[in-house]
């Protein structure tokens, strides 16, 4: 594939968004540090990350053009096949970007080793122009990354690279008619979680410790069944969280392996306040009320993520 222009993809700094909210740096500063913090703190961060990324635009200037768009653009940016995706932020970020990119190849440069683990983020701003010389030769590596897809039934699609939590928006019980295996029941529960390999040693695993410090717990048919599992598995994980025992929901069906031929069906029973958000992104959402159904399959399109 031969790239003509690399595509930055990055978010604002935290001392922007203190900035944007007090208005000014002076006033930023003056909340943080009477309330106790410590305002160089957000100061080095900012210019660290600036170091980093003024060492990518130098890395670019004699291979590519570039050019930078935020975050918030991602939803409505159109990529082209002829863009070479990177991202630089933390690995929350990379995990929003696969989703929009149509499969393109992206790097993740940590600007920040120091503060930022790195797991999506395999490369520092200094590797960069030697990947580029590797890019422009075809010489180069990628790893593929299985997603999920949300269909409602009016249409409506959202991708995860980690993983989806569906049910109520706010501490309540979320009500539902969950469908698996040829099997069907009324729930409610503290919500749904479907997760990928990559996001499987996130938020499915800490509901695999929980079960762990209360005991031995096991759902019916789980004998296969593991908290952790490779990027390009062709396969899901979900778990319904904290399932409840009544007259009017049932507890029979709690965690399955989703694949290309089983996938999984919710029907809502909420009348306000249902959601489907991926890769714990609010904002990323699709609304989940009263009369909307989802089935939860393997996504088509792979994040493709370039490891050397």
């Amino acid at each position: 594939m031969d790239f003509e222009r690399i595509l930055i993809i990055r978010d604002k700094t935290r001392l922007e968004q203190l900035i944007e909210r007090f208005n000014s740096k002076a006033q930023a500063r003056f909340y943080i540090e009477n309330s106790g913090g410590d305002f160089a703190f957000f100061e080095q961060e900012h210019d660290t990350f600036y170091e980093s990324l003024s060492i990518i635009k130098a890395a670019t200037i004699n291979k590519f053009k570039h050019k930078i768009i935020h975050r918030s653009f991602l939803p409505t940016y159109i990529f082209t096949e002829n863009e070479l995706i990177l991202v630089i932020g933390q690995d929350g970020l990379v995990a929003n970007t696969a989703k929009y990119v149509n499969g393109l190849p992206i790097i993740g440069i940590n600007p920040d080793v120091e503060r930022y683990d790195g797991i999506l983020l395999k490369h520092s701003p200094n590797d960069l122009k030697s990947m580029l010389k590797k890019i422009s030769k075809g010489n180069y590596q990628t790893k593929q990354v299985t997603m999920a897809k949300a269909t409602l039934n009016d249409g409506q699609t959202l991708l995860a690279f980690n993983d989806f939590y569906i049910g109520a928006d706010s501490h309540v019980s979320s009500r539902y008619q969950i469908e698996f295996n040829g099997k069907k029941e009324q729930q409610s529960s503290s919500g749904i979680i479907i997760s990928t390999g990559a996001g499987s040693t996130g938020w499915l695993s800490s509901v695999f410790n929980m079960t762990k410090n209360i005991g031995e717990f096991h759902y019916q048919n789980t004998t296969n069944c593991s908290s952790t599992f490779a990027w390009n598995d062709d396969q899901l994980v979900f778990v319904v969280r904290e399932p409840f025992l009544s007259k009017m929901s049932q507890t029979n069906i709690g965690y399955g392996i989703i694949t290309k031929t089983c996938s999984l069906k919710i029907e809502s029973n909420m009348p306000t306040k249902g959601i489907i958000f991926s890769d714990g992104i609010e904002t990323d959402f699709l609304n989940f009320n009263s009369g909307s159904t989802v089935e939860i399959n393997i996504a088509d399109e792979k994040a493709t993520l370039i490891i050397g």
